[in-house]
């Protein structure tokens, strides 16, 4: 491989108007490709093979209407005054009417109709259903809905919209997302002592986004594609593909200041640090793609879109930069004699330097710290991240709801009016679906089931007696000769664990009530169909960690050959993962720093974060592992002395891999300050798994690892020897007239 991309990186080079053109060429088809057929984004949940899926598809069958997207109008009166008083029923009355004659409305019931008053008066709803689903509603209607309730604020009412129809507006990045590019760049001007080389930098990785972005949004005319998932990609796209071409970068310019040829380094920096790149894009984009096993379309296209934009990220690397490299020349070369020059020529060398002398770095000290008393490192970390970890074990998961809006959205306006004056299972109702039914008897058979799970009026306004535990009623209704839906409102709302009870328990009750009514039932509805995804990402977070573990501990086996590296970097991995998982829990459930950070609510996790976040961290801290522990293995197989090669493989990593973790801490931390709660749990588990991963795990724990273990740390049996193919990850077969003599051979250990 390593021979191959050397080849490329020079072809690129020689070719660089080509190379660039071409890049040009397709961003540009792209872009025209997205501007003629637009970006169509859904926030439509589903997973097919569910008995909640299946319900709905077959209720949009029967009612389409009733399977369509669904608002609330909710009003209330001021303290002491009843919705009922002249003044304000006829305030309803308007907003009713005109509502009636907003865009893509099928029916808007009135309240006093629907007796969908609140038991002390003070507040109603009237249920607004549209001609469309989610897929179909367009946000001009929706805005329509909204203005029609100027006559019931004028009239004093608390009023607002809210209801399945507003449950995602899609993910605005604003400028506060830019800050972590700016830190990126301050990072990538200190870490190079060069702009030209940051700009270099930040330059390919801007275009690996253009690309990979446009292309993900050209393909939603035949994909359905959330609106979390372009941000997604953003910010995973925008971290690797600046950290990709850092380290093709720094590898260059150390080779240039060694006095290589332009060419010659742009050629071998692509098949020694490209090698790298490619096995770290492969991880992430494997580790993404594995998402797919799970079954749910919406979370299969997040992370094939991720994956992409990895991938576009790991090209752009490979050929435009090099393509960039050929139009600097010999402009990126420190200066002769600079802070740079000298750095970067001390970096180069192999043999252990001694405290004092210019090849002594940060990142040598640092190691020799950590492996002074290695133990005492290794048990002090791994208490730390234990404790970080310990949150996690109260990780619970839901999809998001308007529960998580912000406050000042009408949605959550909506949510809350709802809550306080009805409770909070009526902003999660429940459906159950009866077909079958006798045409003469179908209205008494509903009417039936609705009292043996919402029980029958009790003497108090509002109550229901001798129904199931945590229903609070169930009301029917009629949708044809045979069929018919029960709304059950749970006594909880969506997301609290009593109402997925609920769920459990009405399904273990349908045979029964089959049975005595001889229709055939189903729980569906968009709160079914949420516990149900739910349920199926919970169920696949275990597997899907023994897949990506046992890959790992595959990967580096492959990589190092050797039997203990990969099973310290596993553990390191669950261990960063664990840290991370704890700080969302902390944040998002326990609600430390949700005022600081701008987390609207306390509530369950966002139930397909953790999958996603361990597909990424995965990746990550397999770019961290192979680049740092490369060095380390060099430096061994050069001198044989176990502790030194660890300070010296340090020396030569840090700066890199401290860079790199420093430019995708400040990308991820920029999006904490996102208003959608998904992306803000994301970006905050991925900053603090980073963070983690880079500075606790892999700088301070794998060294005291490698130092306590000595030469057993590379120990391989034979016959296993044997049977694993040979992966030359840092270019030991490119050996030139050009390259330095010094450089070792870690083919030599193979």
């Amino acid at each position: 491989m390593a021979t191959l991309l050397y080849r490329l990186g020079r072809w690129s080079f020689r070719g660089r108007w080509i190379v660039a053109g071409a890049w040009v060429i397709l961003l540009a088809a792209l872009i025209g490709l997205v501007v003629a057929g637009g970006a169509k984004l859904d926030d439509k949940f589903s997973i097919p093979g569910s008995q909640s899926q299946q319900a709905l598809d077959e209720l949009r069958r029967i009612s389409p209407a009733a399977a369509g997207a669904s608002a609330q109008i909710v009003f209330a009166a001021p303290a002491g005054s009843s919705v009922a008083d002249p003044a304000y029923r006829s305030a309803i009355a308007q907003v009713v009417a005109a509502a009636r004659n907003a865009p893509q409305v099928a029916q808007v019931t009135d309240p006093f109709t629907a007796k969908a008053l609140a038991p002390d008066g003070q507040a109603a709803i009237a249920p607004v259903q549209y001609a469309t689903d989610q897929a179909g509603l367009q946000k001009t209607s929706v805005a329509a809905l909204e203005r029609t309730l100027a006559p019931a604020r004028a009239a004093g009412l608390d009023v607002a919209v809210g209801g399945d129809a507003f449950a995602s507006r899609g993910v605005k990045v604003g400028p506060t997302e830019l800050i972590g590019v700016g830190v990126a760049i301050a990072v990538l001007a200190l870490t190079f002592g060069s702009l030209l080389a940051a700009g270099m930098n930040l330059l390919t990785a801007l275009a690996g986004i253009a690309v990979g972005l446009t292309g993900l949004l050209g393909l939603t005319r035949v994909i359905t594609l959330s609106s979390t998932a372009p941000t997604l990609a953003l910010m995973i796209g925008l971290a690797v593909g600046i950290d990709y071409t850092l380290f093709i970068l720094s590898r260059h310019r150390s080779l240039l200041a060694a006095g290589t040829d332009p060419e010659e380094a742009a050629g071998r920096a692509a098949g020694t640090a490209g090698s790298a790149v490619v096995f770290a894009g492969l991880t992430v984009i494997i580790a993404l793609a594995g998402l797919s096993v799970v079954g749910i379309p919406f979370l299969t296209v997040m992370g094939l879109g991720a994956a992409g934009t990895v991938l576009v990220a790991v090209l752009v690397a490979l050929t435009l930069l090099p393509a960039l490299l050929g139009f600097a020349g010999k402009r990126l070369a420190p200066k002769p004699g600079s802070r740079t020059a000298r750095r970067e020529l001390a970096e180069a060398g192999t043999n252990p330097a001694k405290a004092g002398s210019p090849a002594w770095t940060g990142g040598s000290r640092w190691a020799t710290l950590v492996t002074r008393h290695p133990l005492l490192t290794i048990a002090g970390t791994v208490a730390v991240l234990a404790v970080m970890a310990v949150p996690a074990l109260q990780l619970r998961l839901a999809l998001p709801d308007n529960s998580t809006a912000g406050r000042e959205t009408t949605q959550r306006q909506a949510y809350d009016l709802v809550g306080q004056h009805f409770g909070p299972g009526f902003n999660s109702p429940l459906l159950v679906l009866a077909t079958g039914l006798e045409p003469a008897t179908a209205q008494r058979t509903l009417d039936g089931l609705a009292a043996r799970i919402g029980g029958i009026p009790a003497a108090s306004p509002g109550q229901f007696t001798g129904g199931m535990p945590g229903v609070a009623y169930a009301a029917p209704r009629l949708l044809g000769p045979t069929a018919g839906i029960l709304q059950v409102i749970p006594k909880t709302s969506g997301q609290d664990q009593a109402t997925t009870d609920l769920v459990g328990s009405l399904r273990e009750k349908i045979p029964g009530l089959e049975g005595e009514s001889g229709a055939h039932l189903a729980v569906t509805g968009h709160t079914a169909v949420q516990i149900d995804v739910s349920s199926r990402l919970a169920g696949a977070l275990l597997p899907f960690t023994l897949v990506v573990v046992g890959l790992s501990l595959l990967l580096l086996l492959i990589v190092f050959r050797s039997v203990l590296v990969p099973v310290k970097a596993a553990i390191g991995f669950l261990l960063s993962v664990g840290a991370s998982f704890g700080a969302v829990v902390a944040v998002f459930q326990w609600g430390w720093l949700n005022g600081i950070l701008g987390v609207p609510s306390t509530g369950p996790i966002i139930s397909f974060m953790p999958i996603l976040l361990m597909a990424v961290l995965f990746g990550l801290a397999m770019d961290y592992e192979v680049f740092l522990v490369s060095r380390i293995r060099e430096e061994y197989v050069h001198t044989g002395r176990a502790r030194e090669s660890v300070i010296a493989g340090a020396r030569h990593a840090s700066r890199v891999v401290v860079a790199a973790a420093l430019i995708m801490l400040a990308v991820f931390a920029s999006f904490v300050g996102i208003e959608d709660v998904t992306i803000k749990a994301i970006a905050l588990g991925l900053a603090t798994g980073v963070a983690v991963d880079a500075f606790v795990v892999r700088m301070t724990l794998v060294p005291a690892v490698l130092a306590l273990l000595g030469d057993r740390a590379w120990w391989l049996p034979r016959w296993l020897d044997r049977l694993l193919p040979q992966v030359d990850i840092e270019g030991a077969g490119l050996r030139t007239a050009t390259e330095p003599a010094r450089e070792p051979e870690l083919a030599a250990a193979h």
